[in-house]
């Protein structure tokens, strides 16, 4: 009896441990893989179009998503490529070439302000002899409907975030030229 009582205590230990590694947000690219080179075709030297994203496994209480892409590889600090915010808890992705609008039309979905002084994406350049440049895309599931203004910076909008992160993806691209 005590050896079925201890191995039914393992095998809950088990179940309850594989259920929290299950249950870890993802995010994801058709793209591209984790650590693998970004495609020319979403990038300066492409089209220059944002990739197709897909995520996973979205904690409960989710209310909306806001998505960062940053490269914190560049010689004058850490580049902000993309902010897209105010992503409805019902989207499962975004598809490829999401238009560089601040407000994205037939949406409540908005983008923010880049480096590069413009909203919407903003795709990889890196100086030709640098290393390969990394891309942070990260995914944050939050717990309102935050209803912000287009246009926001980077600072602005993680500002905004604070006490509303339910949980963070990310999803880590490289790119050279």
């Amino acid at each position: 009896m005590k050896k079925v009582l201890v191995l039914l205590v393992l095998i809950s230990l088990l179940l309850i441990s594989t259920g929290n590694a299950v249950m870890a947000m993802e995010l994801k690219s058709p793209a591209f893989d984790k650590g693998e080179f970004i495609p020319e075709k979403y990038t300066g030297e492409g089209a220059d179009i944002s990739p197709p994203l897909t995520w996973a496994r979205v904690p409960r209480g989710t209310k909306s998503f806001a998505i960062v892409i940053e490269d914190p590889d560049a010689s004058m600090g850490t580049l902000t490529h993309w902010l897209i915010y105010d992503i409805p808890a019902q989207m499962k992705g975004l598809e490829e070439a999401v238009p560089a609008e601040a407000e994205l039309e037939d949406t409540v979905m908005k983008q923010g302000n880049n480096s590069f002084g413009f909203n919407g994406y903003g795709g990889p350049l890196p100086p030709p002899e640098d290393e390969p440049h990394r891309y942070f895309f990260r995914l944050y599931a939050l717990n309102a409907n935050l209803d912000l203004e287009p246009g926001l910076t980077k600072e602005e909008l993680l500002k905004e975030l604070e006490g509303h992160v339910i949980e963070q993806a990310e999803l880590v691209g490289l790119y050279q030229r």
